[in-house]
Parts: C-alpha cells; structure tokens; sequence
C-alpha cells in the first residue's frame, strides 16, 4: 500500500469519525446527564437528511437546505422532549426504550408518507466539488475535507461550551452528580431542555451535512444510532472527550478494514473471499473496540470526564 493511499484512508476514517461524533455527542450527554436512553436520536439525524435533501432539491440550494434543516431539527426535539421525553425521565429504562423504539417506527412511517420510498440525493454545493491536491498522488474531495472542519470546529466548540461557560459547567456538575445540582436550586427541567436542544442541533447538522455523501432514506437514523451507542460506552458515559475519541479511533478503524484486509490478504485467497473478509472487518471493528475497551476499562476510556 503506498502512502497516499494510506493517507486518504486516514482521511476518510477521520471524516466518518467527526460525522459520527456530532451524533454521539448529542447522544452522550442526554444519555449521562439525565439519564435518559434515547434510541430516537438517529430519527433526528434522519429528519435533518430530509429536510435539507427536499429543500435543496426544491431550491437548488445546499445551503438553504442546510439553513433551514438545523433549526427545525432542533424545533422537533424539543416538542418530543416537551411533550413526550420528560414523561419518561422517572420511569425504568425498559420503558424509555420501548417508548423511543416505538417512535422510531412512527417516524419511519411518517418519513415514507411525506417523503416517499425512494431515497434522495443532494448534490454537493459548487463552492464545495471537486477535489483538492494535497500531496504526490493524493487529490481529496472538498467537500470531505470541509466536513472534518465542522467536526473540528464543533469539537472545539463543545470545549469552550463546557469548559469555559456556565452551561458547561452546569453539564460537568450534572454529568457526575445530578440530584445535587437541582438540590442546589438549579432548575434542572430547563437544564435538560438545553441539552436536549444541544444534541437535536448536532444530530440535524449531522443528517443535513452526510446527504452529498450517501443516500437518504429511511431508516437511515438506526445504523447510526447503533454506532453511536458504541461510541459513547468506549468513550465513556456522558464524555464529550470520549464521544470525539472513539468516534475518530472506529471511524480510522473501518475505513483502514477496507483497504488493509484486501492488502495483506489478496495473494493468498481469492478475490470474492477477499470481498467478504473485508466487509466482515469493517462491519465488526467497531464491536471489536467495545470488547477490548470493556475487557481493559469497563466504565469507558473518559468516564466522569466531559
């Protein structure tokens, strides 16, 4: 393997893993801080897909599709969360589950009938197609390159937001020791409001910003919820840090499965079992991580760290 090659598998790992990351993050802190499993925040990252997807098929404009997906994503969790979610906050977690299964099945069928069965597909903004040569060999789309930015950037953000703000704070306290915060006179309902709004507002960014990358469709929100989930148990329960950490490390490790499997195993077994070996690899390394990460540090790589 030369190393452009390798390089722009890197890339690509890592423009999976910051995609991946704006949905674990959301998914993390509503998961650590109130305690709440949501399985239908795959639905928003869908929601957010097919709002910029019809718009900008509409307009003809990405970015009016993206302008107007993000808020309305944001507008849906929190009429979920006021209207539904908090209901659920005092009840066991079989019930949060069955209760966010059952939307993800409402969601899906409403998506059909407003949306139809066929998928979409948005074309990449002019200012954003083609590629770039970065070095030797290697020419990488913009549009990828772009959407590792934003990754970085909301990263960063999230940073400054916990780290250097009163939210943030509020979110460190919440994320190890919640009942103190409301026994200390904080108002804890408004607090789950905000980061209920924080995670739609990732999760819609996420949908609207993967549609020039792959189709939008339905169902497309339950693969990533999956993945999410394990990123958020290898990071650590309620860790931004852990979230942006094991989002990149799968990320990384899918994309070098597809290229290094049929590398290494390409002169001694033929081209079909090559084909299955190293779609086994890509499909199973995140799961792989959470074994290992379990086995070594049960409670995750960043647990009780934001």
């Amino acid at each position: 393997m030369d190393f452009a090659l390798f390089a722009e598998q890197i890339l690509n790992g890592l423009q999976a893993g910051v995609t991946l990351f704006l949905t674990a993050a959301g998914l993390t802190l509503v998961f650590g801080i109130v305690g709440f499993i949501n399985l239908n925040h795959g639905t928003l990252v869908m929601a957010g897909a097919y709002i910029a997807a019809k718009i900008a098929t509409v307009t003809g404009s990405f970015w009016l599709g993206l302008a107007v997906a993000v808020p309305s994503v944001v507008v849906l969790g929190l009429l979920l969360e006021t209207s539904v979610f908090r209901r659920l906050y005092h009840r066991d977690h079989l019930d949060q589950v069955l209760a966010t299964f059952s939307l993800i099945l409402f969601f899906n069928e409403l998506a059909r009938i407003v949306f139809g069965r066929l998928p979409y597909q948005i074309d990449k903004p002019a200012l954003l197609a083609g590629a770039v040569h970065l070095f030797g060999d290697l020419y990488y789309p913009i549009y990828r390159l772009a959407v590792i930015g934003v990754g970085v950037a909301v990263a960063i953000g999230l940073w400054y937001l916990t780290a250097k703000t009163k939210l943030g704070m509020l979110i460190r306290a919440g994320s190890t020791h919640r009942n103190l915060v409301g026994a200390l006179g904080v108002n804890v309902g408004r607090l789950f409001l905000a980061i209920f709004a924080l995670g739609a507002l990732l999760a819609g960014l996420a949908g609207a910003i993967i549609g020039p990358m792959q189709a939008v469709e339905v169902g497309m929100g339950e693969n990533i919820i999956i993945l999410a989930l394990v990123v958020i148990v290898i990071g650590g329960v309620g860790s931004i840090r852990g979230a942006l950490v094991a989002s990149v490390f799968v990320g990384i490790a899918e994309s070098l499965g597809r290229t290094l499997v049929p590398y290494l195993f390409e002169k001694v077994v033929d081209t079909s079992t090559v084909t299955f070996l190293s779609g086994m690899f890509a499909s199973t390394s995140a799961y792989v991580i959470l074994a290992a990460v379990l086995i070594v540090r049960p409670q995750g790589l960043f647990a009780g760290k934001v």
